[in-house]
């Protein structure tokens, strides 16, 4: 059985969906849905159709792009063709097309306008928020007719900031364009800190302007049975990680 947590915020049909379920084995144990993984293909192939299926769309019509940390957004009307272009967003307004995010740390973001019936889902890590792709999502859901106070946005799981420890450098990279983003930041050991990722994210949605924006309130890193984590899999040596799927469709 594939699980998903789900938000009351989003009046249509998605999913974060956990590890569990998935066929893939050892490391990946679950449902890995990241072909960039060094996991067999086939088997990733097999977990991408079940999510596919339990969000009722054939496995082609479960949108994923080339992602890159960028704050780059494409508009969807009908499945990608290979390769998938170089993005971290997405935005359709046609119904049938499940647009998903893949993640292991990072957040996952779903939007929803349920009166324009536009939708997005985007992949936003530290850089990719900083660098704007929320706000570009949003920008883009505008142009397809949405109107910002009318979104909601969720984020889905994603690292914490009690598991986030990042060294002085990352701090003076936010503070130094806005001496107010200290804020997302409080002291670890020694010359380290700790990031609240999702705070940000929040906070960057809150100012683009949404009508209601939350995080579920689950860390990948500390839940290591329900959730695939870079950072963790960093910490104990592992070669490589799965990555979790985050979908929206209409």
């Amino acid at each position: 059985m594939l699980e998903k947590i789900i938000s009351d915020a989003l009046p249509v049909p998605h999913g974060f969906f956990t590890r569990k379920g998935g066929a893939s084995s050892g490391i990946f144990a679950g449902l890995n849905c990241g072909p960039g993984s060094s996991d067999l293909a086939e088997v990733v192939a097999i977990n991408r159709a079940r999510v596919a299926e339990a969000m009722g769309v054939a496995p082609d019509h479960l949108i994923t792009v080339h992602q890159v940390h960028s704050a780059d957004v494409v508009p969807v009307t009908a499945p990608l063709p290979a390769p998938a272009p170089r993005a971290d967003a997405m935005v359709t307004a046609s119904p049938g097309l499940a647009l998903a995010v893949l993640t292991a740390d990072c957040q996952p973001v779903l939007f929803c306008d349920p009166i324009a019936r536009v939708i997005g889902a985007a992949h936003a890590g530290w850089r990719g928020t900083h660098d704007g792709v929320l706000e570009a999502t949003v920008a883009a859901m505008e142009g397809l007719g949405a109107r910002r106070a009318d979104i909601s946005a969720v984020i889905g799981p994603c690292i914490s900031q009690s598991a986030y420890e990042v060294g002085p450098e990352f701090f003076e990279t936010f503070t130094d364009d806005d001496r107010d983003a200290s804020r997302f930041f409080i002291a670890g050991t020694g010359d380290r800190y700790l990031f609240d990722l999702p705070a940000f994210g929040l906070s960057r949605l809150r100012a683009a302007g949404v009508g209601h924006a939350e995080w579920t309130r689950h860390c990948t890193y500390r839940d290591s049975e329900r959730f695939f984590s870079y950072r963790r899999t960093t910490h104990a040596g592992e070669a490589d990680y799965g990555r979790l799927i985050s979908t929206i469709r209409l």
